[in-house]
């Protein structure tokens, strides 16, 4: 029996390996997320990759807490866990690190997180993120800007037909807490909204003692999504305070999207649940035409900072990047060729020049690298044509130009070093 392992077998599941082109596409896209970070005045921060898990878990949601993978930590003996989330990890840092700069905070992430998958599932356990947290800020426009970033992000990585579905969980909430309905009760009924499962919530709310208007209000919370209009509905159902604060507060985000210019991009959800025990007000998911995962989520959590002992107002997104790069996966091979420069091939007699040359490209802005190999210059072509090199150059003795080959075409000039150096500096 062979006992080799297999590609798909030697690694755990959930995690993967990135061979070059796909290992260049995540960093093209995590490039271009960073540039609108910047943009945006947003400062990196790296949280460490490890974390006690009695403070990290003062920032974890219930679902988030179940998924830590946590092991005991001998130096310490206390409790270790890999970060599921990097939220809680820059809150905590924030709130103590920072405690005593000026608000609001502009940060800025990137990294891998772990997060426990169910196996039957086939979710990745090995999380990419990239994201931002806008700390010290409760007014509309906060929630604006990162819906808006969050479309300028998408929209600088190649996207072109997407949308975000934005929810105010204090809407659900003012609606939930009219209705007298036990905890049992209620836990079910936010489970049917959430899965937008209209016959369930029918039979659920029927074990509840409820008059008819609030059975419509209840009722009418998976069919509240779609465009603007969905604002005017919601305000002729609801009859509570709470909820009626909430679709104000979502009518200011629009306006200001308006101002913005992304209005167009933006749907309303108004039975999305999503952290529900996490956010405190608005929500948004990104959503790429024809991949049904999200691939950004973001939303107001302003009760997390004082988890930390230092309470801040905040709102934030995060994207996803693995679910970014499969949803634009295709596109992305227009833009993103892992391409090297030059390979530079010489024979024995002509090597000391070659090695010479290499240095004086590469400080020319070249990639460019020595073909040390044993071989003919036609198995160096070949092996440029595999390997994405755009060029093979071929040197010889002080006597001779130097050949630059096109692998694919097999097309050929002859230059001296100085042109070609002189026509990098002219692109």
């Amino acid at each position: 029996m062979n006992s080799a392992a297999t590609p798909e077998s030697a690694l755990p599941k959930g995690v993967r390996d990135f061979l070059p082109l796909k290992a260049a596409k995540v960093e093209y896209l995590q490039s271009q997320i960073r540039q609108v970070m910047d943009d945006w005045g947003f400062r990196p921060v790296i949280p460490p990759q490890l974390e006690f898990f009695d403070l990290l878990e003062k920032g974890l949601g219930g679902d988030l807490h179940a998924r830590a993978f946590r092991f005991d930590d001998r130096q310490s003996g206390r409790l270790l866990a890999f970060p599921p989330d990097m939220t809680p990890q820059i809150a905590r840092i924030a709130a103590t690190r920072m405690r005593e700069l000026p608000l609001p905070l502009r940060l800025c992430y990137s990294g891998k997180v772990l997060r426990h998958a169910e196996q039957q599932a086939g979710k990745d356990r090995e999380i990419y993120q990239a994201g931002v947290e806008l700390i010290g800020l409760d007014h509309p426009e906060a929630d604006a800007e990162m819906i808006a970033m969050a479309i300028e992000c998408l929209q600088r990585s190649g996207a072109r037909e997407f949308t975000l579905d934005i929810g105010q969980v204090e809407f659900f909430r003012g609606v939930i807490d009219s209705l007298s309905l036990s905890a049992d009760l209620a836990r079910r009924v936010t489970g049917a909204i959430g899965r937008k499962d209209s016959a369930e919530l029918t039979r659920l709310l029927d074990e509840g003692e409820i008059d008819q208007a609030a059975r419509e209000e209840v009722l009418a919370l998976p069919r509240l999504f779609g465009g603007r209009e969905v604002l005017q509905r919601a305000g002729r159902l609801v009859r509570n305070q709470r909820s009626q604060n909430a679709l104000d507060n979502l009518t200011q985000v629009l306006d200001l999207l308006d101002q913005h210019g992304v209005a167009e991009n933006v749907t309303l959800d108004l039975g999305e649940l999503r952290g529900l025990d996490y956010h405190t007000g608005i929500t948004f998911q990104g959503f790429l035409q024809g991949y049904g995962q999200a691939v950004c989520s973001g939303g107001r959590y302003d009760g997390l900072m004082a988890n930390y002992g230092s309470p801040a107002p905040a709102t934030g997104f995060t994207f996803d990047l693995l679910n970014l790069l499969f949803a634009l996966d295709q596109t992305l091979d227009n833009q993103v060729k892992p391409q090297t420069d030059l390979l530079v091939f010489a024979r024995h007699d002509a090597v000391v020049r070659a090695q010479q040359l290499t240095r004086q490209l590469r400080a020319a802005g070249y990639s460019a690298a020595r073909d040390m190999l044993e071989r003919s210059s036609d198995e160096a072509l070949a092996y440029a044509r595999l390997m994405n090199y755009r060029q093979l150059l071929l040197v010889a003795d002080e006597q001779q130009p130097l050949r630059l080959i096109d692998p694919i075409d097999q097309t050929e000039e002859q230059l001296t070093i100085d042109e070609l150096i002189q026509r990098k500096q002219q692109k």
